[in-house]
């Protein structure tokens, strides 16, 4: 039986006196050394060698399309949160295939579904969000907008009326979500960077 410390203070001993006083602490508490290593972040030498090469860990999931939302870079700390909440609420009701399964805990209790992918955040100058709307607009891909004038409305209702009464090349953008192919929303996003 073998412990996932092996280190000794004492000269000459080579960690064999940690180690056999491992053994009686877990022999004395009852525990399996299985146990204890999950206890610690490094295992055994030998699952700590073949851990980057194991051929039964599951591949990352790599998408072929990409939801981001963009802000603009002048928002407060405040209405960035509130804008993204409502762009991402709007791609989920068009497109249900962003939208994964139900979730569980373990004690059976359900919550709803969310997106299936990461959603990314950019921010960018006023100037780049319009240009990415155009761009969205050219591909025609899946999008939704917040204006600056949807901070002085209270619901749904009067958020869709102030965006009925300003034309398309006036819309003042603060916001914007986007969902498509990958190599496709990278172009929308051209001249925006990550969110910090």
């Amino acid at each position: 039986m073998k412990c996932a410390w092996k280190t000794s203070t004492t000269p000459g001993t080579r960690g064999r006196q940690a180690e056999i006083s491992g053994r009686s602490a877990v022999r004395r508490s009852g525990l399996r050394s299985s146990a204890m290593q999950k206890t610690y972040k490094t295992g055994p030498p030998a699952a700590r060698q073949s851990r980057g090469m194991s051929t039964q860990s599951p591949e990352p999931v790599r998408f072929d399309t990409k939801i981001a939302v963009l802000l603009r870079e002048d928002l407060e700390p405040w209405q960035r949160l509130n804008v993204t909440a409502f762009l991402v609420s709007g791609l989920g009701t068009q497109l249900p295939e962003v939208i994964g399964e139900p979730y569980e805990d373990a004690d059976g209790v359900s919550y709803l579904p969310m997106f299936r992918q990461p959603v990314l955040i950019f921010e960018g100058t006023k100037e780049t969000l319009t240009a990415a709307h155009s761009r969205t607009l050219s591909r025609a891909l899946p999008r939704a907008l917040f204006t600056s004038d949807l901070f002085a409305t209270g619901h749904d209702r009067d958020n869709r009326a102030a965006v009925k009464a300003v034309p398309t090349a006036e819309l003042d953008l603060v916001g914007l979500a986007v969902y498509g192919p990958r190599n496709a929303v990278d172009k929308v996003l051209k001249g925006a960077r990550m969110h910090p």
